[in-house]
């Protein structure tokens, strides 16, 4: 997803355009990795120094429920990132040290755990893959 199309979603979906937003929308844009709340507050300090942390999350919040912004757990704080515009079914491999994220189309969820467990209807599922990627090894 890019900022333009992201802001014409907002639109459509009957929110106003900010400064803000589309500087929010911008740093992930420019991030290919998870970004914590308190992360895009620092990123936007010196650009609006009055912003609060409650903004910060109330907008991140919105956009993760327009599908804007996918969302994960790392260390026990919910961290954002822009949704990868693929409609393909697909998971994420995190870097644990920068926050990198790589998408793979290869599930895990295959027909046989599904045999394995036919009293149980699968209605979505989420599979991420933690560790460090090839710079950080390094």
């Amino acid at each position: 997803m890019d900022v333009s199309t992201a802001l014409n979603r907002l639109k459509e979906e009957g929110y106003k355009y900010t400064g803000k937003r589309e500087e929010m929308l911008k740093l992930f844009a420019a991030n290919s990795r998870y970004l914590s709340a308190r992360g895009v507050l620092e990123a936007m300090q010196d650009s609006y120094p009055g912003l609060s942390f409650d903004t910060i999350y109330r907008n991140l919040s919105l956009f993760a429920e327009i599908g804007l912004l996918e969302t994960t757990e790392l260390d026990g704080e919910k961290r954002f990132r822009f949704n990868c515009g693929t409609s393909d079914h697909h998971h994420h491999l995190i870097c644990l040290e920068c926050g990198k994220t790589e998408h793979f189309h290869n599930c895990p969820m295959d027909e046989s755990l599904a045999k394995r467990f036919p009293h149980f209807h699968v209605t979505g599922h989420k599979f991420e893959i933690y560790g460090m990627c090839e710079q950080c090894q390094q």
